[in-house]
C-alpha cells in the first residue's frame, strides 16, 4: 500500500493506517473471483431438470455434475495457494481467471453429459487458482483492524450470498436463454476483472517459501475423491466391493498424507493450526453451514419446478428474500459480534438452519411460502455463520498463519458445498427411488435413465397414454414429497447436533 494514494488516517490504538479509495477498490476487484466461484457452485441448481432432458444423463451422472466442480476446488485449494506462494498471487489470480473463462465457454456449449462433466473439472482446477490469494490479499491491503473485519464480511458476505445468488441468476437466464448460459455469465466479469486486477491489486508472494509438495496434492487428491465417491454411493447401493475400496484409499491416502506434512520442513498445510479448539470449531461450523445450504438448493429447485410447477425465473424469485437476509445477516454479525459471545450465535445459525428445514418436513404438501420462509430462516442463519467462523478462524492464528488459515477455511467450504450434495442429495434421490412406482408397460420400454431421476421420470411420462403417464406423474411426485420429507428430517438432525458441538467447540471464543 503506497502512502501516495490516499491521505492516511490514523487509528489512535493501532497506529495502523485506514483504508482509502484505492483499498476499497482493491476489495471490490477481489469480490469479482469470489462472487464467480460461489455463484458457480450453486448456478445449476435451476438448470438441472433441463440438463436432464436435454443431456439425459443418469442419475450418479447429474450428482457428478453438481459435485465435480466442488471436489476438485477442494481438493486444490491448498495445492494452489501453495503455488500462488511461489509464482505470485495475483498472477496465478489472472492465469486462473483466463482459464475460468475458457472453461466457462466449453460448459456452456457441452453437447453430452461428459462433456459438461469435462468443463466441470476444468472450472474446478481454474476456479482453485483464483480462491486462495482473495483473503491473503485482504490481509495485506488492509492493516487498520476494523477496516478487516468489514472486508473479511465483506468477503463472507459475498461468498454466502453469492452461493444463494447462483439459482437466482440461473432462474432469469433460463428464462430467456438455454441452460448452457448460466456458465456464459462468468465471460464478461474475467473481462473486468483481468485489467482491473492488474491496476490496483498490489503482487504479493512467500519470499521463502520452500519446495513444491507435489506428492501430497496427489494425496490430497487421492483423499478427496474417493472419500467423496464413497458418500455418494452407499446409500443407493449399500457397501459394495467399489464402495469400501473407495473409502479404504481415501482413509490410506489421508494418513499418508498426514505423515508426509509431520515429516515435512515446509508442509503444504500447517498442521499445527488444528491444535488450536477456536480453529477446529469454526472450521466444522464453516463446512456444515454450506453442507445445509447446497443440500437445500438441490430439492428446492427440483422442487419449485418440477412439482409445483413454476418457471425458472419464477422459482429464483422465491428465493430472492433468502439472498437479501442472507447478505444483510453477515453484516449484521459484525455488530452482535460486539454484544453476544461467537458460540451463541454460531449456534443460533444452526437452529436457524434446522427451522428451515422443518418447516420442509411438517408442512405437509410443500408450497411456494413454506420454500420462501425455510430458505429465509436458513439464509439468516448461514449469513451469520460464514461471516462469524471466517473472523474466528483468521483471529485465532498468528498473523504469519494468516495464508494457511484462509487456505484450510475456503477448503471447507467447499467439502461443505460436496456434502451437501453428497449426503441429502443422495438421501434425496434413493428414497425416491425406493418408492416410485413405474408400470411395467413403461419399463419394459425403458430407455437408459428414464426414471431415474423426477426430471427424466416426469418426461418419460408424457409418451405414454393419459392413465399410465398420470400414474407414473402421480407416483414420482409422491415419492419426491416422501424424499423431501426425509432429507429435510436428516438435515434437521446435522443443524442441531452441529449446533451443540458449536457451542461446546467455541466456549473460549
Amino acid at each position: 500500500m503506497h502512502a501516495t494514494t490516499h491521505a492516511l488516517t490514523l487509528d489512535a490504538a493501532t497506529e495502523q493506517p485506514r483504508a482509502g479509495a484505492r483499498e476499497w477498490g482493491a476489495l471490490a476487484v477481489l469480490m469479482l473471483p469470489v462472487l464467480m466461484v460461489s455463484v458457480d457452485n450453486t448456478v445449476l441448481s435451476f438448470a438441472l431438470p433441463a440438463i436432464s432432458v436435454d443431456l439425459r444423463p443418469s442419475g450418479n451422472q447429474l450428482l457428478w455434475i453438481v459435485d465435480l466442480y466442488a471436489i476438485m476446488l477442494a481438493g486444490l485449494l491448498i495445492a494452489m495457494g501453495s503455488l500462488g506462494d511461489r509464482v505470485g498471487r495475483r498472477r496465478l489470480l489472472l492465469i486462473g481467471s483466463v482459464g475460468f473463462g475458457a472453461a466457462s465457454l466449453l460448459a456452456a456449449y457441452s453437447t453430452s453429459a461428459e462433456m459438461l462433466l469435462v468443463a466441470r473439472m476444468l472450472l474446478g482446477v481454474f476456479g482453485a487458482t483464483l480462491m486462495p490469494s482473495t483473503l491473503s490479499l485482504i490481509r495485506n491491503v488492509f492493516t487498520h483492524s476494523g477496516d478487516r473485519r468489514l472486508a473479511i464480511a465483506t468477503w463472507a458476505a459475498m461468498f454466502s450470498g453469492g452461493a444463494a445468488l447462483g439459482p437466482v441468476v440461473g432462474g432469469w437466464l433460463l428464462e430467456h436463454f438455454w441452460w448452457g448460459s448460466v456458465f456464459l455469465i462468468n465471460v464478461p466479469l474475467i473481462v473486468v476483472l483481468v485489467p482491473v486486477a492488474l491496476a490496483l491489486l498490489p503482487e504479493s508472494r512467500d519470499p521463502a517459501p520452500g519446495p513444491f509438495d507435489l506428492a501430497a496434492i496427489v494425496l490430497s487428491l487421492t483423499a478427496m475423491l474417493p472419500f467423496v465417491y464413497g458418500i455418494k454411493t452407499v446409500a443407493h447401493d449399500g457397501f459394495d466391493t467399489a464402495t469400501s475400496m473407495a473409502f479404504l484409499i481415501a482413509v490410506g491416502s489421508g494418513w499418508m498424507l498426514v505423515r508426509r506434512l509431520r515429516a515435512s520442513a515446509h508442509p503444504m498445510i500447517d498442521l499445527t493450526l488444528f491444535s488450536n479448539r477456536v480453529f477446529n470449531g469454526a472450521i466444522m461450523a464453516n463446512l456444515l453451514s454450506l453442507m445445509a445450504l447446497t443440500g437445500f438448493l438441490f430439492l428446492g429447485a427440483q422442487l419449485l419446478q418440477l412439482v409445483l410447477g413454476l418457471s425458472a425465473l419464477d422459482a429464483a424469485m422465491v428465493l430472492l428474500p433468502g439472498l437479501l437476509i442472507t447478505v444483510l445477516s453477515g453484516f449484521w454479525a459484525v455488530r452482535l459480534l460486539r454484544r453476544f459471545p461467537a458460540r451463541i450465535l454460531v449456534s443460533g445459525s444452526f437452529g436457524a438452519s434446522a427451522l428451515g428445514y422443518a418447516v420442509m418436513a411438517l408442512t405437509g404438501s410443500p408450497s411456494v411460502l413454506s420454500v420462501a420462509v425455510a430458505f429465509s430462516l436458513m439464509g439468516l442463519g448461514i449469513g451469520l455463520a460464514e461471516t462469524i467462523t471466517n473472523d474466528l478462524m483468521l483471529s485465532s492464528v498468528p498473523a504469519s498463519r494468516a495464508g494457511s488459515a484462509a487456505a484450510i477455511s475456503e477448503t471447507a467450504y467447499e467439502i461443505g458445498a460436496v456434502l451437501g450434495t453428497a449426503v441429502l442429495g443422495t438421501v434425496l434421490t434413493s428414497v425416491y427411488r425406493s418408492n416410485v412406482t413405474i408400470p411395467a408397460v413403461a419399463r419394459f420400454g425403458e430407455q437408459d435413465g428414464s426414471f431415474e431421476t423426477l426430471g427424466s421420470t416426469l418426461t418419460a411420462a408424457t409418451q405414454y397414454p393419459n392413465e399410465v403417464g398420470e400414474a407414473i406423474q402421480t407416483s414420482a411426485v409422491a415419492a419426491f414429497d416422501l424424499g423431501v420429507q426425509t432429507t429435510s428430517a436428516v438435515a434437521i438432525v446435522v443443524a442441531l447436533a452441529a449446533a451443540v458441538v458449536s457451542f461446546r467447540a467455541l466456549r473460549d471464543a
